[in-house]
């Protein structure tokens, strides 16, 4: 009985190392992941895009050449962490325009929710309709929940001359604005490009 009880302890203790040491790999297999795709798209030329914005106005990257350009995805219109998100980006827009920046948000939501999120919120920059994945899945950020599809939570930071110089493929609802506001205010300032 002692003997049955040693036994199983032990192999309860092996399995357990063994998950551990599985899920350790797992872990850092994703870590590894997550910054591979972040190095993925920061020197090349960001994707052409043409959508749509809460008004109905199309935009293309094409119009914003000399300009820096935040391009920042989000899951859902009206949900609290894009709702704190796009107040973040509207409290500092002002700022974003002096530093020869534009903002331009987007999801995969349909122009119709973005005119009502807009309004909600009376936001001053463009929020783009995704709703036919187009963009999102070619940067790579679609997820599948079920029968739905969302953009992740990430952003790029676009130069003057078109190119991905920053991915966020991390953002804080509360500090991400900010953050992407210092970053194009350092690389203007020392007018250098990130290393990768």
């Amino acid at each position: 009985m002692n003997y049955n009880k040693i036994l199983n302890i032990g192999l309860v203790c092996i399995s357990t190392t063994f998950g551990a040491i599985t899920l350790g790999h797992a872990e850092n297999s994703v870590l590894k992941k997550d910054v591979n795709s972040q190095k993925e798209w920061v020197g090349k030329i960001a994707p052409a895009f043409k959508l749509q914005d809460q008004n109905s106005k199309w935009h293309s990257l094409s119009q914003y050449k000399g300009k820096w350009v935040v391009l920042y995805f989000y899951p859902k219109d009206n949900s609290p962490g894009c709702t704190q998100e796009a107040n973040q980006f509207k409290a500092l827009y002002p700022q974003f325009l002096k530093n020869n920046a534009v903002v331009l948000g987007a999801s995969l939501d349909d122009v119709k929710s973005h005119q009502k999120f807009s309004e909600k919120l009376g936001l001053p920059f463009p929020i783009l309709a995704d709703n036919n994945h187009h963009l999102a899945t070619q940067l790579g950020i679609v997820r599948n929940l079920g029968i739905t599809k969302i953009a992740k939570r990430e952003s790029f930071l676009i130069d003057p001359q078109g190119t991905i110089v920053y991915h966020y493929n991390s953002v804080n609802t509360q500090s991400h604005a900010g953050q992407v506001l210092a970053d194009i205010q350092k690389l203007s300032k020392n007018n250098v490009k990130p290393v990768k």
